[in-house]
């Protein structure tokens, strides 16, 4: 990927692996726009870097996409490269569940991590397609490979998006558009609520080895554990999705 030069926009950039994209995109050149639902969180990221574009946004909502698209694309008309990286991730028994009354908050997942990034794809790719250089990065999961049960939707949601990213590739590869997969391991961040990543790889230490990728120009991207799960054979899969779920069921049961 060409890391230069490049106006990028990132979704769910206020904080975790969007704002580490966001800090090593701007370090190296670029012009950055991110956006977020949580303004504290913008505000703390453009205090740490004035030039940063942040700008609220719930991308759950389909008007708040084609709102944000177009704002974009009018007053950054030199945008080139879109990041899909925001995220929802909730843990649960669906024995657990009652969705006669809370339907709406599991589909908010869904329209988070799939039909956001997918649309956006959508909206952004015809406008790259005239550009001399553009990419499309959509963030994944290790997850998406070897599923974690307790958190059934939001695997599910990265194996689609693992499924379209590749799709998209194959649509674009005669257009000057990179289509990148990036597929993180457990990071310590705050996805799906504070402290519930504490052991897993340090944002800048993922976010480094992203970039290192990128510098390459790999089209597929995984670290530690994520790396070998896209790697794995069924049978490997079937053994670790097992070992992972019998490891944490506790903690929704």
């Amino acid at each position: 990927m060409k890391l230069t030069g490049n106006t990028i926009f990132i979704t769910g950039g206020g904080s975790g692996i969007g704002f580490a994209f966001a800090e090593r995109f701007i370090k190296l050149g670029n012009k950055v726009i991110v956006c977020g639902r949580n303004e504290k969180k913008l505000q703390e990221a453009q205090e740490k870097y004035s030039e940063l574009i942040t700008c609220i946004c719930n991308v759950t909502k389909e008007i708040d996409r084609i709102t944000l698209f177009n704002w974009i694309t009018s007053e950054h008309p030199d945008v080139n490269v879109l990041i899909n990286n925001a995220g929802i991730q909730q843990r649960y028994h669906v024995l657990n569940t009652n969705l006669k009354e809370d339907w709406s908050y599991y589909s908010q997942e869904i329209a988070s991590n799939i039909e956001a990034p997918f649309h956006f794809s959508m909206l952004f790719a015809p406008y790259f397609a005239n550009k001399d250089y553009a990419a499309i990065l959509n963030v994944s999961s290790g997850l998406a490979f070897t599923p974690m049960a307790i958190a059934p939707i939001y695997s599910a949601t990265k194996a689609a998006v693992h499924s379209f990213t590749m799709s998209l590739r194959h649509q674009l590869e005669d257009t000057a558009i990179e289509v990148v997969e990036i597929a993180p391991p457990a990071v310590n961040t705050d996805l799906g609520g504070v402290g519930l990543h504490t052991f897993g790889t340090p944002v800048d230490e993922f976010a480094d080895a992203v970039f290192k990728g990128l510098k390459a120009g790999k089209r597929e991207i995984g670290y530690a554990r994520a790396e070998k799960a896209m790697r794995m054979s069924r049978d490997e899969m079937d053994e670790s999705v097992k070992a992972m779920y019998d490891s944490m069921k506790n903690t929704i049961l």
